[in-house]
């Protein structure tokens, strides 16, 4: 099967492709299929009282993405092993994210930013380290959701948006990624809150 990428995703090489689950044939069914195991992930963790306590964890992190896409991909909820067209080195990720989880516990216990700025800043730096093969950016918005929804915080509608389809809120995503990658929030805070009725 040929993978479409939309604009700023990480094509997956031959090996990754190779760790497909099911038997799909056309981009439509995979992107279906990914939704669906994403829904699920996202009933498992809005409802999963032990989850919330180890969400800024590597391995509630990993759990997080091993549930979006345990059904479709073999590698689900592993760090990739490779280096890709983003994202930090391969080597480097299994610290970062470590360090990711402490400063955003850090963020939390200390009030140093209100909730949509620490969602937001959490949510890019998972997606600059960039840590799976695949589905970071959702991984990394679904995460800072959880973050906030398991405060009492309202989520980020991220747009407003389907932002895994090529198309002008992804081509705002990502520029406003590539900003933040240069310590200039702004323009990702703003994405992140609107879309909110």
């Amino acid at each position: 099967m040929r993978i479409e990428y939309p604009e700023g995703a990480t094509p997956l090489d031959e090996d990754y492709r190779q760790d497909l689950i099911p038997d799909i044939q056309l981009q439509v069914e995979l992107n279906e299929f990914e939704q669906k195991n994403i829904v699920e992930a996202i009933l498992w963790a809005s409802h999963n009282r032990r989850f919330s306590k180890t969400l800024l964890s590597p391995q509630g992190l990993c759990e997080l993405h091993r549930r979006m896409f345990n059904s479709t991909w073999r590698w689900a909820g592993r760090y990739r092993s490779r280096n890709t067209n983003i994202g930090l080195e391969w080597p480097q990720i299994a610290e970062n994210v470590i360090l990711v989880c402490q400063d955003t516990e850090y963020w939390v216990e200390n009030h140093i930013y209100d909730w949509n700025e620490m969602a937001v800043r959490f949510h890019h730096r998972l997606v600059k380290i960039h840590p799976f093969p695949n589905g970071n950016g959702r991984h990394a918005r679904l995460a800072a959701n959880l973050l906030l929804g398991y405060n009492g915080q309202a989520v980020l509608p991220w747009g407003g948006a389907h932002l895994d389809e090529q198309g002008k809120a992804r081509s705002e995503y990502i520029s406003a990624l590539q900003e933040a990658d240069r310590n200039s929030y702004d323009r990702l805070f703003s994405f992140a809150v609107s879309g909110r009725e």
